[in-house]
């Protein structure tokens, strides 16, 4: 039978961008830090809650609807900004109509490789992304500059580290495109002629600078030399990020929390919103898996501030199970990109489609009419899978999540 122009599972959307990828750009989707062991633990502890389904009293009609930082989202599911969109021409522009056209909100990150004006043109319910990188005055005005294109809210992004070494081996990124840089890379690329001709057709080259952070009247920088500005920067202090906050003025997300201890001092520090979160497993090799993390943090602060999560999202499923615990909400990375990669827009779109009927199916069979009202009865989970870092006690239940005004 032939195989259908759309996709079942984000499984799949993987599986076709494996296939239509030069080696070094899928390599640099899947690649966890090290040995790649939290990677792996981001997507198996999912597999190891349970549901506890209800045989009568189903709901017809489903409300999946939400918000997050005040913005409604028809669900939960945000796009997580993740850097240089190379596996497709349209690369940022392309994901932000997908998510405007399943309204959803998108996160864009600073290492983007379109603008944030572009961006936002496509899906004004934008939050824009910030690593703590230069100097104040740089980050003010990188500040300024997505306000006014827009953006609803900030992401700063803490969670990253230097870990560089990958036991497979690191995919070769190149700095910026020429001939020789071209012909380099050729043996990669010829083998893969869908994704050549795709930008071939589109008349630009991929885009290996970051607009976001130009300095006004200055060039973009490459990816290596903005990842290089933030390796210089001396690191934030509480009282830096308490700093930004101020200084956005709106709706701030603190990205990358996995201890209690951090999530009270996010609160002291303003925040409105965190993530638990450990970069996907781009961050230091081991560490445990975010949705067991998750409900330690929600009880600690989640009736103060929204909570949300990310890492090792793949299914509807994943989604409802994090709700359950106490996210407000998840963010996902790899697998949008995977449809990006396999169908540009229309698969962002799929993904994104794949990941509502998989919410919607596990809202009905738990008997529920509405996203908010999962909870804890609703999982089997087992004997200590939940765990704290950083003090606190390790319960199976949360409160009621934080509403923004």
């Amino acid at each position: 039978m032939p195989r259908n122009a759309w996709f079942e599972t984000v499984a799949e959307a993987r599986r076709r961008a494996r296939k239509r990828l030069p080696g070094p750009v899928y390599g640099a989707l899947v690649a966890g830090s090290e040995r790649g062991r939290t990677i792996d633990a981001n997507q198996d502890a999912f597999a190891e809650l349970g549901f506890a389904p209800r045989v009568v009293g189903h709901h017809a009609e489903r409300d999946l609807s939400t918000t997050v930082l005040g913005v409604p989202t028809a669900f939960p599911v945000l796009i997580s900004p993740t850097g240089v969109q190379a596996v497709d021409p349209d690369g940022e522009v392309a994901v932000a109509r997908a998510a405007a056209s399943r309204g959803v909100v998108m996160g864009l990150s600073s290492f983007a490789s379109r603008p944030v004006e572009e961006v936002a043109k496509a899906q004004p319910d934008l939050f824009f992304q910030l690593y703590w990188s230069g100097t104040r005055q740089v980050m003010v005005e990188r500040m300024d500059r997505a306000r006014a294109a827009g953006a609803k809210a900030l992401i700063v992004t803490l969670d990253w580290s230097f870990s560089h070494g990958r036991d497979w081996g690191s995919p070769a990124i190149p700095d910026r495109l020429d001939l020789r840089t071209m012909l380099r890379f050729a043996p990669d690329v010829l083998p893969r002629p869908g994704w050549l001709w795709r930008y071939a057709r589109s008349g630009r080259l991929p885009d290996l600078t970051v607009p976001n952070l130009r300095t006004p009247g200055g060039e973009a920088p490459t990816f290596f030399g903005a990842y290089g500005e933030w390796m210089q920067t001396t690191p934030p202090t509480w009282e830096d990020v308490k700093w930004l906050r101020e200084e956005w003025g709106g709706p701030f997300l603190l990205k990358g929390v996995t201890r209690v201890d951090d999530a009270k001092r996010a609160v002291d520090a303003g925040v409105s919103a965190l993530s638990v979160s450990n970069h996907g497993g781009n961050n230091l090799d081991t560490t445990p898996a975010t949705i067991r993390i998750l409900p330690s943090v929600a009880a600690a602060v989640g009736d103060q501030i929204e909570v949300l999560l990310d890492g090792g999202v793949r299914r509807g499923g994943d989604v409802a199970k994090a709700l359950a615990l106490g996210a407000r909400a998840v963010l996902i990375g790899r697998a949008y990109l995977w449809g990006l990669a396999a169908g540009g827009q229309a698969g962002v779109e799929n993904v994104l489609d794949i990941l509502r009927g998989g919410l919607d199916s596990a809202v009905l069979g738990l008997g529920h009419s509405s996203v908010h009202e999962l909870g804890p009865d609703d999982l089997v989970i087992p004997p200590g899978f939940p765990l704290t870092l950083g003090g606190g006690d390790v319960p199976v239940g949360h409160p009621t999540p934080a509403t923004t005004t």
